[in-house]
């Protein structure tokens, strides 16, 4: 086991630790009732786009939260904790992967900030500035 791992799991067993796994855990919690609201609602709708765009925004955080749940889990020997985490991080995985064909506020994004940046960087807005 590393160094840190142990360290870890005694921070995650503190008051200030059980305060940050809990809001790491609301944030898993509200990202799937997002993906809930999102296979409920009409296709199309303005009520389905809202609920795509947070879940796309806070799945992966809520992925990052849950691997390191599982992996506290585990370091402290609660199996049964490894397995729901697993399974909730899985199906935030797969959800977060199959389902690209909505529309979102995210879509789009990753090539207009390459374009973004591949101006600036042409105009030479991101260059250092000269010494005198």
């Amino acid at each position: 086991m590393s160094p840190g791992l142990p360290a870890a799991v005694l921070f995650a067993g503190s008051l200030p630790g059980h305060i940050l796994m809990s809001l790491g855990q609301a944030l898993v919690v509200v990202c799937l009732c997002f993906d809930f609201v999102r296979a409920v609602s009409v296709p199309r709708s303005h009520r389905r786009y809202v609920a795509n765009t947070v879940f796309r925004t806070l799945a992966l955080p809520s992925i990052l939260v849950m691997a390191f749940s599982v992996l506290i889990d585990a370091a402290s020997g609660s199996w049964q904790g490894v397995g729901a985490g697993v399974f909730v991080l899985v199906a935030v995985i797969f959800r977060w992967h199959h389902d690209t064909d909505e529309d979102s506020w995210w879509k789009g994004k990753g090539k207009a900030l390459g374009r973004w940046l591949r101006n600036r960087a042409a105009s030479g807005s991101m260059v250092a500035p000269a010494t005198a």
